[in-house]
């Protein structure tokens, strides 16, 4: 009875013991046996099956973007507790972008198809897309996920005077390597060394465009430096005057170039863009033809208002580079070689300008190590000569994305899309940025956290680096661009520059800027004294002399002794007042001011009111006088005025032969009969003329 309680008495643990005794002290065969191990076999088999089954879906389940998979059996084996707890994914926050300083609607366009929110500048953007070059306080002011379409610098390339200067630079160091520019001066710093080229040179045409000008504005050619002023800030060119020619036009290509980083420095130029062609036949430069802009200038701002501009992809004045490969390709020309040339000029012109690109990315940007702060898409306008060599016009830091024809919509739009698309926009997180700068600025303000900046040098190399995985983005969503830059070891020896030509050239033209404005100084200060000398002296008031008197006999008492020069006795009262006044001396400052304004009022002429002299002609209305003319002979030419106007001539006979040869250009006036008629209403209209 006793054996029989004992397993009521004690506790489970006591009880489990009992009954493993009994189960192993009862003796069972040999058959048994092996039924029981491989029951046990068959259960562990099972639950091998489906583990390995369930993980890798749990796994991809848990790691896919795409989290939309559910189980395709009702009956599926359930899973502990421990192994279906998944991590909360984080929702992508949306992605907003400043377009404050932005006037293309197809940016906002594409931008919104992108999901992108617009938002203002007060707001904590990803994106700032602006028309402007980015100022260094912008750019200090920049989170670490945020970015900007500009990088601080690129002005070095973009703006006319800086690129001439640079690539100057770049061709006395590399002549073989930058023979791709022509020769150009900074004008006034290099105004003498231009007049002794078009001494030597007289058969040249030289091509003028303004410092920091765009959309053609203000260019022209000439073919003497006479009329150009030593004061004017001007680009001096050698014209090309022997451009490659399709159907008897001029045309230049707008290249699309991107460049995601400066460093490392990654270059893409896009396989796509616009051929603008000029909208009268070209004809070498003479005395006759340079003052036509629709004939050697291929800006579709100025050709757009020429009645011969025409709309048509595959045969009017404004094509894709698509078409135009066509057309070469027709007339027998190796693309692949001629490609490459114009990517080797765009990548060398962009290393002339990378040491300070670099060197203004790491101050503005020190602490972005997320994703790279800025990109640019740049427009480089290239000319082909009749042997097919490619020469740099001009590079535009802002191209133009207005879509006025379905052809800029297809080339610009897929050009934003893929632009952005290379850019990985979700690349960083903004709130987790946020998160950890918050962190970041408490730990350091408690003071706590001090090693965390130190940790060892395996756990870093094992995480793999956001430049790495943007790296790989770009190689894998290139769209329709492609990569010239970094392509080999080509270019390693032109980033090996001499840091002092970076500024001899500054310094050089500074000095040269500096000698000719003390010349101009000089020059006018002269001129205004001729004038002045020319003019008749005024005569002196009564009053004036009168006081001269007065001083000449002051002085004179003031420095006698003895009896026989004696003040007179208002003299002496006059004296005796002004010694009991307080007279301050003037300071130094006071007198350097008052010998300068003594010197203006010697140099300036005095002014004398006669009706029978002309007035002086100020140099400053002058000049605002000759840029009006100039603005009303390019409406004039813009809007096909003068063609109407010798058209009428032509039916009228009024037509003069030398206007005929002037102006044959357009190509719609045809030879005037010699009829004694039409020369005797010319000469009438001539005689008519000449009438005062």
């Amino acid at each position: 009875m006793e054996l029989g309680f004992e397993p009521f008495s004690h506790g489970e643990d006591q009880r489990s013991l009992g009954s493993s005794k009994k189960t192993y002290n009862v003796p069972t065969r040999k058959s048994d046996k092996v039924a029981v191990m491989a029951e046990q076999l068959d259960k562990e088999e099972v639950a091998d099956n489906i583990t390995s089954i369930l993980l890798p879906n749990y796994d991809s389940k848990l790691y896919d973007e795409d989290d939309t998979s559910q189980p395709t059996s009702c009956s599926a084996p359930i899973i502990p507790i421990e192994t279906t707890r998944k991590k909360k994914k984080r929702k992508r926050s949306q992605i907003s972008i400043c377009l404050t300083n932005c006037r293309y609607e197809s940016i906002r366009k594409v931008a919104s198809a992108f999901g992108m929110r617009e938002v203002s500048e007060e707001e904590a953007w990803n994106f700032y897309w602006t028309d402007m070059s980015v100022s260094v306080e912008r750019a200090k002011e920049m989170k670490r996920f945020q970015r900007i379409n500009h990088f601080p610098g690129m002005l070095e390339i973009c703006r006319k005077d800086l690129l001439a200067r640079n690539l100057n630079r770049m061709q006395k160091i590399y002549p073989k390597e930058y023979n791709f520019f022509p020769k150009t001066w900074c004008l006034p710093a290099d105004f003498g060394e231009v007049l002794t080229y078009s001494k030597s040179r007289k058969n040249k045409t030289f091509i003028i465009k303004p410092e920091c000008g765009s959309q053609g504005r203000g260019i022209y050619l000439t073919k003497s430096l006479k009329d150009i002023k030593p004061t004017d800030k001007l680009i001096c060119q050698v014209y090309l005057s022997k451009p490659y020619l399709v159907d008897g036009y001029k045309f230049d290509i707008r290249v699309y170039t991107l460049i995601t980083s400066c460093d490392p420095l990654r270059i893409f130029v896009y396989n796509e863009g616009l051929v603008r062609f000029a909208t009268s036949r070209y004809a070498d430069p003479n005395a006759n033809n340079t003052t036509n802009v629709f004939m050697h200038l291929t800006n579709y701002a100025l050709n757009k208002h020429s009645r011969t501009y025409v709309y048509d992809s595959e045969a009017g004045s404004k094509r894709k580079i698509s078409t135009l490969n066509k057309v070469l390709l027709s007339q027998g020309v190796d693309l692949d070689r001629l490609w490459h040339s114009i990517d080797q000029v765009i990548v060398k012109t962009i290393i002339s300008a990378w040491p300070i690109l670099k060197h203004s990315y790491h101050a503005c940007f020190p602490s972005h190590d997320m994703v790279h702060a800025c990109f640019e898409i740049l427009g480089f306008d290239i000319l082909l000569d009749h042997k097919l060599h490619p020469y740099i016009l001009e590079v535009n830091h802002s191209p133009s994305f207005h879509t006025d024809t379905q052809l800029d919509r297809e080339v610009k739009e897929s050009l934003l899309t893929d632009t952005l698309t290379m850019l990985n926009i979700w690349q960083c997180d903004k709130k987790r940025v946020l998160e950890e700068d918050r962190k970041r600025i408490r730990d350091r303000l408690l003071q706590t956290n001090k090693f965390a900046e130190y940790t060892p040098i395996e756990e870093k190399e094992s995480e793999r680096s956001p430049w790495q995985t943007q790296i790989q983005w770009e190689e894998t969503h290139l769209g329709n661009f492609r990569r010239v830059y970094p392509s080999g070891s080509q270019y390693a020896a032109l980033f090996q520059q001499p840091a002092g030509s970076l500024y001899a050239g500054t310094a050089a033209s500074r000095a040269r800027g500096d000698c000719v404005r003390l010349q101009r100084d000089d020059f006018q200060q002269t001129k205004a004294k001729a004038e002045a000398l020319k003019k008749p002296s005024q005569p002196k008031p009564k009053e004036i002399e009168k006081k001269e008197k007065e001083g000449e006999g002051a002085s004179v008492s003031g420095n006698g002794t003895g009896d026989k020069m004696k003040p007179r006795p208002k003299d002496t009262k006059r004296s005796k007042e002004e010694k009991g006044k307080l007279v301050a001396k003037p300071s130094l400052a006071q007198q350097s001011v008052t010998t300068i304004e003594e010197k203006e009022k010697e140099l300036k002429p005095p002014y004398v009111l006669c009706s029978y002299e002309p007035d002086p002609i100020v140099e400053k209305e002058e000049r605002e006088r000759v840029n009006l003319l100039a603005q009303r002979d390019f409406l004039i030419r813009s809007y096909g005025m003068l063609e109407q106007i010798y058209l009428v001539m032509k039916k009228m006979g009024t037509l003069r032969p030398e206007d005929e040869r002037k102006y044959g250009v357009y190509g719609r006036l045809s030879v005037v009969s010699n009829s004694t008629k039409v020369f005797s209403q010319i000469f009438i209209f001539v005689s008519k003329d000449k009438q005062p």
